[in-house]
């Protein structure tokens, strides 16, 4: 009996992997502008991170995590958790009052597998730890927005602001008698949240939810000043920026640690699964995990399946394979020797060399160089070892001409 991959976990081959390369490269070369440095985490983390930090009444941690209840270990879900412990636990902040980090790598729930959600997915995270001013908040939605063009990839922006701790009770209140008047119309799950977690009933998926909560009050009418304030300079720096949004009262987080701004970039691409990021602000998460106080942060995550997966939907997004400068043909036991040693020497010189080992025919070796997509093609065998020169083929233009056998030589030409 074969031995397949688990339900929700899957390879990435060659032919996919190019695109995740691509995503990755573009990415990196995005954030490094934004001066972002990278992070790398552990997958491994002690339970409690992740129940102080999502929430205990959160999806995640009571249905989702893939935890050793015998170590008290959980698979992390989610980065934010992990990078705020690692900032904690290394004193980050005391080596610059403002962190601005980054990380790429697998995370794990689970839950049923769908189009661009898998068990074992794939997030780039980015977060500013430290700085409370709205320009960061506006900066990471503009970064957010430049790397979906970079990517030639078409994305709306819809923001909200949540509130904070000092006004979210007074609308918590009135959200909590808005549900109970229509309880009896709403879904198993909703009517738990409605007294654990009310805001994720704004959030329910099931139609006859949506419906029942389609007038429910907006938490815009119910911030603080303070709050208030923050999200009208939050607008103010997307309009400078030429950076259209839309307001949207009832987009919230599945985790609890979320404050004030909170934003997703929605595709239209991918069926019911329409975020391909999201995030917001957490001011309080960094002191509710053990460090210091009042250390402001925002940050979001973006799914790389579901970046993938719009990809693939473009024809002119296709990545190609880096193209093979070099097929070395060898041609007898000499010619094959010499070829290798060539073809060696040129990979230390950063060129991408492939060569048949297998003991091909020269027209089975020219097949395997055209579906290489290879630029040239370096024929060696006896008489060419003879002459000290090998036939040096242009692919692309169908042209050849004799080359030294000597690594220098033949670079110089690849250049």
């Amino acid at each position: 009996m074969k031995i397949k991959a688990l339900k929700g976990f899957k390879d990435i081959v060659p032919g996919d992997v190019e695109l995740w390369q691509h995503l990755e490269k573009v990415a990196r070369s995005l954030f490094d502008r934004f001066n972002f440095a990278e992070i790398r985490l552990p997958i491994l983390e002690e339970t409690e991170l992740f129940a102080r930090s999502i929430g205990e009444t959160t999806d995640i941690v009571e249905k989702e995590m893939y935890t050793f209840v015998d170590k008290k270990v959980t698979m992390r879900p989610e980065a934010t958790a992990s990078l705020l412990r690692a900032y904690i636990e290394h004193g980050l902040y005391v080596q610059k009052p403002v962190q601005r980090l980054f990380t790429i790598g697998p995370m794990f729930r689970h839950e049923r597998p769908q189009k661009g959600r898998l068990r074992q997915f794939h997030q780039m995270d980015v977060e500013v730890l430290g700085s409370e001013s709205s320009r960061v908040d506006t900066e990471l939605m503009a970064m957010g927005s430049m790397l979906f063009k970079e990517l030639d990839l078409v994305v709306s922006l819809e923001i909200n602001s949540l509130g904070c701790p000092a006004c979210r009770p007074g609308y918590r209140q009135e959200l909590v008698r808005f549900i109970n008047d229509r309880i009896d119309s709403l879904c198993a799950d909703c009517k738990r949240r409605s007294t654990s977690n009310p805001l994720r009933v704004l959030d329910c998926k099931v139609p006859g939810c949506r419906e029942q909560m389609l007038e429910a009050p907006s938490i815009l009418e119910h911030l603080c000043p303070g709050c208030k304030t923050h999200f009208h300079q939050v607008q103010t720096g997307l309009q400078q920026l030429g950076i259209e949004y839309r307001l949207n009262k009832f987009m919230v987080r599945g985790l609890d640690y979320y404050c004030r701004t909170t934003f997703e970039f929605i595709t239209g691409d991918l069926g019911a699964q329409a975020a391909v990021a999201a995030g917001g602000r957490y001011d309080g998460l960094v002191e509710t995990l053990g460090g210091p106080k009042n250390t402001p942060g925002i940050g979001f995550a973006m799914g790389m399946e579901r970046f993938i997966l719009l990809m693939q939907q473009k024809k002119e997004s296709e990545i190609k394979k880096q193209p093979v400068d070099l097929f070395m043909v060898g041609l007898g036991e000499k010619g094959t020797e010499t070829g290798f040693v060539l073809a060696h020497a040129l990979r230390g010189m950063q060129f991408t060399v492939a060569m048949d080992h297998e003991g091909r025919s020269l027209k089975g070796q020219m097949k395997q160089a055209n579906k290489a997509g290879a630029r040239y093609v370096l024929i060696v065998g006896d008489d060419e070892l003879a002459a000290g020169k090998g036939i040096l083929r242009n692919m692309k233009e169908d042209g050849q001409q004799e080359v030294a056998l000597v690594v220098e030589k033949v670079a110089e030409i690849l250049i």
